[in-house]
């Protein structure tokens, strides 16, 4: 049997939870129980990855003090992450033991929230601690409170260990009649990445453009584009090569209506152009086959279509320059 401990407090020397955490720890491992704690106060970083813990254990302590009010952001944000990424199948087989101390008003309301988060998530109730603790000396002097933490340790193994059923909730009945966030193929860190990109306009455009393109791109792929020629435009090239000097460069054509791109490889006098795909090229262009005619019928420059907006293309400018002396379409 093992159970996970996850503690949402701040660490604080006198908080009242754990030593109640740290006596029931001791409890459950004589009984042989494998017991890991998670201190969430020091992996707030990766709070979003933890619900990937859940798939191993058996039962959960579910631990935070209240100091002003509430279970507190770190319980909170532990809960929602079980919420978005944790896995509902085994989070129902797994029970959950609260543990809730307060050196404030609230430790009642704090040990339900708990009690019903973890029902909506879909988990078993099991019975749990909570308790106004002005000094933690209280608990430390006390037999009485000693006995009890022991009895609940046991109690929790017994549950756990015997299985033991319990009766449908009306919040479990809510939650079959509400809308149920939609389980997402990204990991939690993709996810927050995506959140952060969402709300940059300048990166949203960019992707609908990529999208556009890629559709095209795959209509073709599929034939709803022209056949593609794979002799179409190589002669255009060849005629109006004019080389320089100590040029050297390569350039990746994506035109719309062909399957496979235009690879154009300058090597001093020698020109190379062929259809196939490239990984390393110093200038990449798409365009449509209009524009592209238009240009090598001689009506427009590479140039002119560029600054239009007729024409995108990534890589080297100094390169996407040059093509216009490359190559002299008339």
């Amino acid at each position: 049997m093992k159970i996970n401990i996850y503690y949402g407090g701040r660490g604080l020397i006198d908080d009242p939870t754990l030593f109640v955490i740290n006596k029931m720890q001791n409890v459950l491992e004589e009984l042989h129980v494998t017991v890991e704690r998670y201190n969430l106060h020091e992996l707030k970083n990766t709070i979003t990855t933890l619900p990937q813990t859940l798939k191993s254990c058996d039962g959960v302590i579910l631990a935070t003090t209240v100091e002003w009010y509430g279970i507190g952001g770190y319980m909170t944000q532990f809960l929602d992450a079980c919420w978005l990424y944790g896995d509902k199948e085994k989070i129902s087989h797994i029970y959950m033991s609260p543990i809730v101390m307060a050196t404030t008003y609230g430790e009642r309301e704090g040990k339900l929230n708990l009690s019903n988060a973890w029902e909506i998530l879909g988990g078993l109730p099991c019975s749990g601690i909570c308790g106004y603790i002005e000094d933690i000396s209280i608990l430390e002097q006390s037999e009485d409170y000693l006995r009890l933490i022991e009895k609940k340790a046991e109690n929790m193994y017994r549950t756990i260990n015997q299985k033991v059923p319990s009766l449908p909730a009306s919040n479990q009945a809510v939650k079959k009649k509400v809308n149920i966030t939609k389980n997402a193929d990204l990991t939690p860190q993709e996810t927050e990445q995506l959140s952060q990109y969402a709300s940059d306009d300048a990166y949203v455009q960019k992707q609908k453009e990529d999208i556009t393109e890629l559709a095209s791109m795959f209509r073709n792929l599929m034939g709803t584009g022209s056949e593609n020629n794979e002799d179409e435009y190589i002669k255009e090239f060849e005629d109006a090569f004019k080389p320089q000097a100590g040029t050297d460069a390569s350039y990746l054509f994506r035109i719309n209506t062909h399957k496979l791109p235009l690879f154009v490889s300058i090597e001093g006098p020698e020109l190379k152009c062929i259809y196939k795909e490239a990984d390393k090229v110093d200038v990449e262009i798409t365009l449509d086959a209009e524009k592209l005619k238009n240009i090598v019928k001689g009506n427009a420059t590479f140039q002119r279509t560029f600054m239009a907006g007729e024409m995108k293309m990534k890589g080297d400018f100094t390169a996407l320059r040059a093509l216009d002396s490359l190559f002299v379409f008339s």
